[in-house]
């Protein structure tokens, strides 16, 4: 078991599991990036997410992805965007490598804190995060323009 900086070679793989999220969220169809989008996103000119890896015998079965988040009440904060282990990997300790090697960036950066938003049914995710002794914030909601929407404006 690796954890490691992702590199632009492993976002064939990470989209893959994006997918895979997705379906575990009932909603493959909400995934529209392309793997070019992605790849651009992360390893262009201007990179706006970074991403540990979790490999097991030389396959990424997990990954964490982030980027900074500045919030004018509580400063800069690290935003953990996707944490997926693949199925078949949960419950062996990747989830934990892996939110420590987040919890350890926003240390190293000093960061104001690390935010992320989890699904109020997924209780394993829950479980897995109370361990750590987060907290959640009732009454808000998420909201968005898609591009489609940004288009038509």
């Amino acid at each position: 078991m690796t954890i490691r900086i992702a590199e632009k070679q492993d976002c064939k793989r990470l989209m893959e599991l994006v997918h895979e999220l997705a379906h575990y969220e009932h909603m493959p169809h909400e995934v529209t990036i392309t793997l070019e989008e992605f790849e651009e996103a992360g390893f262009g000119e201007k990179p706006v997410w970074k991403a540990f890896v979790a490999e097991v015998d030389g396959k990424i079965e997990g990954f964490a992805l982030y980027y900074i988040r500045f919030s004018t009440w509580k400063g800069c904060r690290l935003y953990l965007e996707d944490f997926i282990v693949t199925e078949r990997m949960r419950k062996k300790g990747l989830g934990k490598q892996l939110f420590d090697a987040i919890i350890q960036e926003a240390k190293a950066h000093h960061f104001n804190g690390i935010s992320w938003q989890v699904l109020d049914w997924n209780e394993p995710a829950l479980r897995f995060y109370s361990k750590y002794h987060s907290s959640t914030e009732a009454g808000w909601l998420n909201a968005s323009l898609s591009k489609e929407q940004l288009d038509n404006y």
